[in-house]
């Protein structure tokens, strides 16, 4: 008896009907995620200014590797790129690690909880005009308060200009060290801003980890700083490692922040805000679209590098 091993009909409707389900998923996919990065990658390898975008040439098969090269050769590129890593490592360490320590804070029960627990969520939901504006204002070396209430306390013999201000040579063990003033400003800038969301993640997995692990480090011995160090972190680690993560994907594309502070001034020029000059202020959108190439390969290589060690970890 010869037994049919073809698939029944049910099957392939079943399959038809999966595959016409995820056309729309597809198409939005497409439209909004792939073609746009194929769109990049195809004017970057093309001399286009804004003159050209509405014209036959952006079609014609003239691939150079002209603005790439201007990218690289550009003199500023070494330091772009300095910023670009300390901007986005130093923001988004900073971000988790002010979220960890607001979490642990606000974990216990104390009066008036629920209104520091709201406190630490405003700076992430003030609009980012407001908040650089009053961060503009509190800096500023003649108007700006902090600089008034240094110089009055005779902490500093001078006001500072944080924001304006490329190098401050600080003395300490002996050695006068150069700290990237303006830099190190939008740093502080970028975690007081965005550690309400690790704040937010870290807070929900710290209320989620079970009593009976500290109940059973306790009656083993463990002191507080133990049981911190043996039970606390170990719980928080893949969350803290998926949100700096999300945090160095988020800030290695910022533009407003860096802009709306300092314009990319006194050594605060990220690849966000090449892009920008390169497209708008020299009306180069070949070479704006090499940049933006540029600075997915440098996230690019941090995701393997992220990836291969969190592999690693598991094992």
């Amino acid at each position: 008896m010869k037994v049919n091993r073809g698939r029944s009909p049910l099957i392939d409707k079943e399959s038809r009907l999966a595959f016409w389900m995820l056309v729309p998923s597809f198409a939005v996919v497409f439209s909004f995620v792939v073609f746009p990065v194929l769109w990049n990658v195809w004017l970057s390898l093309k001399p286009v200014s804004l003159a050209d975008l509405r014209g036959p040439s952006l079609l014609h098969f003239n691939l150079t590797l002209d603005n790439f090269r201007k990218v690289f050769q550009d003199p500023d590129f070494a330091q772009v790129l300095y910023a670009t890593l300390v901007y986005t490592l130093g923001g988004s360490l900073l971000s988790v690690f002010l979220g960890f320590a607001a979490a642990l804070l606000v974990h216990t029960e104390f009066p008036g909880r629920g209104l520091l627990r709201g406190l630490f969520i405003s700076p992430y939901i003030a609009p980012v005009v407001a908040v650089t504006f009053t961060w503009s204002f509190i800096l500023d070396p003649q108007l700006g308060v902090l600089n008034w209430l240094a110089v009055e306390q005779e902490v500093i013999s001078q006001p500072i200009p944080f924001l304006s201000q490329r190098w401050m040579g600080i003395d300490f063990l002996g050695r006068t060290w150069r700290l990237p003033l303006a830099l190190t400003s939008v740093v502080l800038f970028e975690g007081w801003r965005y550690f309400p969301f690790a704040f937010l993640f870290i807070l929900a997995r710290l209320q989620s980890i079970p009593e009976e692990l500290y109940q059973a480090a306790s009656v083993d011995g463990a002191t507080p700083l133990q049981r911190f160090i043996h039970v606390t972190v170990p719980q928080l680690a893949p969350v803290l490692a998926i949100l700096f993560l999300f945090r160095f994907i988020w800030t290695i594309n910022k533009f407003d922040d860096i802009f709306l502070l300092t314009g990319g001034q006194a050594g605060t020029k990220v690849m966000t805000i090449k892009v920008y000059e390169y497209a708008f202020g020299q009306s180069d959108i070949g070479a704006g679209s090499a940049a933006a190439i540029v600075l997915f390969g440098i996230l690019l290589v941090f995701m393997v590098v992220y990836f291969r060690w969190m592999m690693k970890e598991d094992e």
